[in-house]
């Protein structure tokens, strides 16, 4: 886990290539829901000061998430772990002076991520596990027959089908079904 902070922290500090820069992308930004504020943030640090996930973390810092896209650096901040960190408490928000609403700019920048099909592992398991059975995680025979043997009811049965609907049209979902695709092939 320190390996990868490190690795993300190094990535951060790599130079900027006039080539990666977009300088429509902060105004493309504020045309989506939740990040029509960016532009006001003059990069105080009260975001990252009061986050509790970055006390906790040596990469995590939404200002400077915050600061790569608005400089333009598109590929940059989409591809970054860090992106996925967020922990949506909104506290970032609600400390900013200048009335940016960081936690949705990350959300925004979570969903382009998301629609571009970068999304970790980690997530796309789990969206695989909630369309295939409804749950969010495998549920073992061993805990099934455990919570029998407790005397406990029975799960719920999962929706998948549900699920599926009311997801369809969804750009991520239809970057999961491709993968499902792919998968079956190999």
């Amino acid at each position: 886990m320190a390996e990868n902070a490190v690795a993300v922290k190094d990535a951060m500090k790599e130079p900027i290539r006039a080539s990666e820069l977009d300088p429509k992308f902060k105004y493309q930004l504020i045309k989506l829901h939740g990040s029509e504020k960016l532009l006001k943030c003059f990069q105080c640090g009260t975001c990252t000061s009061d986050c509790p996930v970055a006390r906790y973390s040596d990469s995590y810092r939404p200002r400077t998430l915050i600061h790569m896209a608005r400089l333009g650096l598109k590929d940059r901040v989409l591809k970054s772990d860090t992106l996925w960190l967020c922990a949506a408490c909104f506290t970032c928000t609600d400390r900013c002076p200048q009335g940016v609403e960081v936690a949705s700019v990350i959300r925004v920048l979570r969903n382009l991520a998301a629609e571009e099909g970068i999304v970790p592992q980690v997530f796309k398991d789990q969206c695989s596990s909630v369309l295939q059975s409804g749950y969010a995680y495998k549920i073992s025979e061993l805990r099934l027959k455990k919570r029998d043997t407790l005397g406990l009811p029975p799960l719920p049965k999962g929706n998948p089908e549900s699920v599926q609907k009311s997801l369809k049209g969804v750009s991520f979902m239809k970057n999961m079904e491709n993968k499902g695709e792919n998968d079956a092939k190999q």
